[in-house]
């Protein structure tokens, strides 16, 4: 009689010890996903994925994760450990692992780390989860759970629908690939032109395999990003100034409409970014390092694209680091900021100079509320008109401004939260 055999997991599993450290990273030393992301050792592509994918997942999920882990937990466990269950959990419900290998890779996983004293306690906790399988999630709310109460409350009557399509994404297999193209490009093949100007690839596309990249023909920006930039609605010669321009999205917008640009930016690395973008893209701006709460341009401009530093609320789908790096007191420290930017555009102005206001944030008090006091700063709102958001009429707010969030074409993968207003200089 043949004898029985069980297969043995060893360490390291690159794709799950790799998705530990950044865990570890964005958990324990509050690192943004993509710098400790930068920071793993080499690896194979694919495990490098696979890493990703996982500890995005346990990040994005990891409301609904704990409250599966719950009934089987005596006590809280150490922060190590409770990274190592959601992961094992993680790719048992969400990710299709099967059930042995999510156990068993949790296991070695916990050994190889350091943790062998709680390998018991793991693969215990790991077989009754699988064991219910995905049939345990159904009974939770799993939107609200996985959503900090902070931004829940802050996001009204919009919170649940921006919160299911923050659970989406893992159904999804990630967000879509937006590009924006040059006036006269060629749309590579493949996409989906939506309302709004830009073109929509599936999750999981590689940007620099489609045809045309080399050539500069477009450039990745989210179709939420893209409107503050059509929104300014630059004419050919107008001087005009992106401040906080890196990546360059919105400078290449500019630029391409044909406006004279000043980009300006104080981080030299995000600045060194920005230029190789635009000699790719074959585009000229004025790149100015500064910083734009100081920076005065030599002659008054005929308007100016504030994209502020903000919370980055608005990002969650691609950035599910964000709810666990961001708490409710840096919100004050994002607006002081914003204010400051608010006013020192202001001065950059001609009189009759426009200037759209924008953050990709989903709170509040960066949107409409830094717009309540642009009296004194010598501006005032000009709504845009239902005419000029006819590609997205459920983004006009009652006030004319612009407001985007995750909810919206859920059909469609989705897009980001911004919030934009446009001012006029007095």
């Amino acid at each position: 009689m043949a004898r029985s055999t069980t297969s043995v997991v060893t360490y390291p599993d690159p794709t799950r010890d790799a998705a530990f450290d950044l865990l570890t990273g964005v958990l324990e030393r509050h690192r943004a996903l993509e710098e400790a992301l930068d920071g793993l050792p080499a690896i194979d592509a694919r495990d490098r994925a696979a890493a990703h994918r996982l500890a995005a997942t346990v990040l994005r999920r990891s409301g609904t994760l704990d409250a599966v882990l719950e009934p089987f937990l005596k006590k809280a466990p150490p922060e190590p450990v409770r990274h190592i269950l959601r992961m094992g959990a993680a790719g048992a419900l969400l990710l299709g692992t099967p059930s042995h290998a999510a156990v068993a890779t949790a296991v070695a996983l916990a050994r190889g780390r350091g943790l062998a004293p709680f390998a018991g306690l793991i693969n215990a906790v790991l077989r009754r989860v699988t064991e219910a399988g995905p049939a345990a999630l159904e009974a939770l709310d799993g939107p609200r759970l996985d959503t900090p109460a902070w931004l829940w409350s802050a996001w009204g009557r919009d919170a649940r629908a921006i919160a299911a399509a923050h659970q989406a994404v893992t159904l999804q297999a990630g967000t879509p690939l937006d590009i924006t193209l040059k006036p006269g490009a060629a749309a590579p093949e493949g996409g989906e032109m939506l309302p709004t100007g830009s073109l929509r690839f599936p999750p999981g596309t590689r940007v620099m395999e489609l045809a045309g990249y080399e050539e500069g023909a477009f450039w990745v920006q989210d179709a939420a990003a893209a409107l503050p930039a059509r929104l300014l609605a630059p004419l050919p010669g107008e001087r005009v100034a992106d401040l906080c321009a890196a990546p360059g999205g919105k400078t290449a917008q500019l630029a391409a409409a044909g406006a004279e640009v000043v980009a300006v930016e104080q981080d030299p690395t995000r600045m060194a970014r920005l230029a190789e973008n635009l000699r790719r893209l074959r585009l000229t701006a004025e790149a100015v390092l500064a910083d734009a709460a100081t920076w005065q341009p030599p002659r008054p401009l005929d308007a100016v694209l504030l994209d502020a530093p903000c919370s980055a609320t608005g990002t969650i789908r691609r950035h599910p680091d964000v709810p666990h790096l961001k708490r409710p007191r840096d919100i004050a420290q994002f607006t002081a900021g914003q204010d400051r930017l608010l006013a020192a555009a202001s001065a950059m102005l001609r009189p009759g100079g426009r200037l759209v206001y924008a953050v990709c944030s989903l709170q509040p008090e960066e949107g409409a509320a830094r717009i309540a006091s642009a009296e004194r700063l010598g501006l005032v709102v000009q709504p845009f008109t239902e005419a000029e958001l006819a590609c997205l009429p459920e983004a006009r707010t009652p006030e004319g401004y612009l407001r985007t969030h995750p909810g919206l074409w859920p059909d469609r993968g989705g897009m980001d939260g911004f919030f934009a207003a446009r001012l006029i200089r007095t």
